[in-house]
């Protein structure tokens, strides 16, 4: 590396910036984001990560070997529901799949739940005459005069974007190519996308439904990606703009925008990459992530020092069926709004005051009380050290929205803050449950890594309520999802269903699927990266009469070696085994979908081990509330801890972008390369 890399992750409430040095010296600089133009926020967090290196933007960006982004911009699409104006061409006879969704509605026993509305409405869902059978043949050929009369139809409904799903396109994409010829033609410039391109698999409500969402979100992330490439380059960047997907891998912008589905939980995916990267320099093997912004809380598991993934995600209630990190999200984060719920009870969130107008600390015209209000009534944040002091909170505006919530509980300011936090602290230890125990995990053999802006000051209360004993904190935990970006490598996914190979009689019919996957990702991998690829391989699989697949992995199964098939039919009955305690010995294994990751391994980053600077004073003090008792604890600045420092509860650690809580009991050291290990008092 000859000079800097960048790693940009925009939050809801901040977009952070983290630049690292040809040396290993990292900087993290934070902006407000700007929800009508995230690229605004982009380069207002390069500008202010340019002036505390002591450079001009210009400087930097032409010393800048690669940057890597993580954008919401497909996220909020399908959240408020602002996607492109989509037209979808469909089998004949089968427009209304994306509206039946297999039957199934998000709560089966709610008789008045209203049924959700459908990304394409049915009169932009537009038949065309042609059938493939399930093996593949042709039952009913494309029929021109159809698809001509339904592409006039979608260029006269005004669509933005157009998706083709037509049924068994899995097994032969010729009729679904030609159509997206046809539009390409009849309107040029439209945002066109196949389902045979975006997810050659059976199962077609979930093969119409994640090509739907690529259709909705790709014209906005296209433009998006584009103008932050043309912003960038105008302000003297001259290298390559990477993304990072859901998966945990970085693309191209090209790829990002061609496959826009795959970057809904692009942000996210950035902290998880980080965890694997310090489970890979022997921080800890088994983490659990808990990442705790403005808006929200993500949390996701790694074990063994491999992140968990999963398929079949929802988004804004869409669900997209794409390989990516299993990521359980929570309406939980230090903008979260304390309310009245049914019943006059004490509710925190999923309603979030974002970054405007903010807590009603900040003093931007909120009025209602946020986490962030309770934590800096009850003494846990320094109003005048916000944000390096760039942003002083005002404690008046917190006390009286606290106040007023307050009235209405018979409670004090004090009290509400306090039984705030501990709402929030008890939804986010569920989050956390529900990551690890419905994989058949329990979370209290892993270490909890704290990140994120707010997490520092629950992640102690988060771990006792689930019986964590140890807790992470890295120095830079307000960057690490931006950090963890730079620490991941290239990867592009593929995916083809095999049925025809589901009873593996022969060797050669197993291999042959993931040879022919294996040339594809290779010949795309070519076009971004002229180093070494590595190739990794899954499958989807089931016993004959199951209607349902689980994921196996299967680089451990020797695939150039002699009885293949006997080794994958035992890999899958372990997974099966580890998933629900048991195997079903003699019956038919099934291998329904073969998958290939191509990755491509990006230059590693040099990272220099923490400064010792000197014996930690602490000196100063600060009044908190803690259990209902006012209490004086020491204060400490975390940049000036000494690797080796030991620090006892309670206290509080803090620098610039977060602060820590510690506890009655906890015991707090300084590793040598900038993380805070504390040990919880069980």
């Amino acid at each position: 590396m000859t000079g800097y890399v960048i790693g940009v992750d925009v939050g809801g409430t901040f977009t952070d910036v983290v630049g690292i040095a040809p040396g290993g010296a990292t900087t993290l600089a934070k902006a407000a984001s700007t929800p009508g133009d995230q690229s605004e926020g982009v380069l207002a967090g390069i500008a202010r990560l340019a002036e505390t290196l002591g450079v001009t933007t210009a400087d930097l960006l032409r010393q800048t070997d690669r940057i890597v982004h993580g954008t919401t911009v497909a996220t909020n699409a399908l959240l408020e529901k602002k996607g492109a104006r989509v037209a979808m061409l469909t089998t004949e006879g089968h427009r209304d799949v994306l509206e039946m969704r297999e039957g199934l509605k998000p709560e089966r026993y709610n008789l008045r739940m209203p049924p959700p509305e459908p990304l394409v409405p049915r009169e932009r869902r537009l038949p065309v005459r042609e059938r493939l059978r399930d093996d593949g043949r042709v039952q009913t050929a494309l029929d021109p005069a159809s698809l001509a009369a339904a592409v006039d139809a979608a260029k006269a409904a005004g669509a933005e974007s157009v998706a083709i799903c037509f049924l068994h396109a899995w097994r032969d994409p010729a009729h679904e190519d030609a159509a997206a010829e046809a539009v390409r033609q009849a309107i040029p410039g439209i945002f066109v996308t196949t389902s045979a391109e975006v997810l050659p698999q059976i199962k077609e409500f979930e093969r119409f439904s994640t090509t739907a969402v690529n259709a909705y979100v790709g014209p906005l992330v296209s433009r998006y990606l584009g103008k932050l490439g043309g912003r960038l380059t105008a302000a003297g960047f001259t290298g390559p703009l990477f993304v990072i997907l859901s998966h945990g891998g970085v693309a191209p912008v090209e790829e990002a925008s061609r496959l826009a589905v795959g970057t809904a939980l692009s942000g996210p995916a950035g902290g998880v990459a980080a965890a694997v990267a310090l489970a890979r320099a022997g921080v800890a093997q088994d983490l659990v992530t808990f990442d705790m912004g403005g808006t929200s809380t993500d949390i996701a598991m790694v074990e063994g020092g491999a992140a968990a993934l999963g398929r079949g995600r929802s988004v804004g209630g869409e669900r997209i069926a794409l390989e990516s990190l299993d990521i359980v999200t929570l309406g939980a984060g230090g903008g979260s709004i304390g309310h009245l719920g049914a019943g006059g009870t004490l509710q925190v969130g999923p309603r979030s005051a974002g970054a405007v107008p903010g807590p009603a600390a900040y003093g931007a015209g909120g009025t209602e009380p946020t986490v962030t209000d309770a934590n800096l009534a009850l003494g846990y944040l320094d109003p005048a050290r916000f944000l390096g002091g760039r942003r002083t909170l005002d404690l008046g505006a917190a006390n009286t929205a606290l106040a007023e919530l307050g009235k209405k509980l018979g409670l004090t300011p004090e009290a509400t803050a306090a039984g705030m936090l501990r709402i929030a602290n008890a939804r986010m230890a569920d989050g956390i449950r529900v990551a690890t125990v419905r994989r058949g995990v329990d979370p209290r053999g892993f270490a909890l890594l704290s990140f994120g802006g707010a997490a520092g000051l629950h992640a102690t209360g988060v771990a006792r309520e689930i019986g964590i004993t140890r807790v992470l904190v890295p120095f830079f935990a307000a960057g690490l999802s931006a950090w963890g970006m730079l620490h991941t490598d290239l990867r592009y996914e593929v995916s083809r269903s095999v049925l025809d190979a589901g009873a593996m009689k022969s060797e050669d019919a197993l291999r042959a699927p993931f040879d022919t996957l294996e040339a594809a990702a290779r010949a795309r991998m070519a076009g971004w990266w002229q180093g070494e690829v590595a190739i990794q391989r899954r499958a989807d699989m089931r016993y004959g009469e199951q209607v349902f697949e689980i994921d196996v992995p299967l680089d451990e199964v020797g695939w150039d070696q002699d009885g293949l098939a006997t080794r994958v039919t035992e890999a899958f009955e372990a997974r099966h085994r580890a998933l629900f305690t048991y195997d079903l010995p003699g019956e038919e294994a099934v291998l329904v979908n073969a998958r290939l990751a191509a990755v491509g391994r990006l230059p590693e980053l040099s990272s220099g081990s923490r400064r010792d600077t000197g014996a930690d004073q602490p000196g100063a003090t600060r009044s908190i509330i803690l259990d209902g008792t006012a209490k004086s604890v020491p204060l400490h600045d975390f940049a000036t801890l000494p690797a080796g420092q030991v620090i006892q509860g309670p206290a509080i650690v803090e620098s610039d972008t977060t602060t820590v809580l510690l506890l009655e009991g906890d015991t707090a050291t300084m590793r040598n390369d900038g993380i805070l290990d504390i040990e919880i008092k069980e």
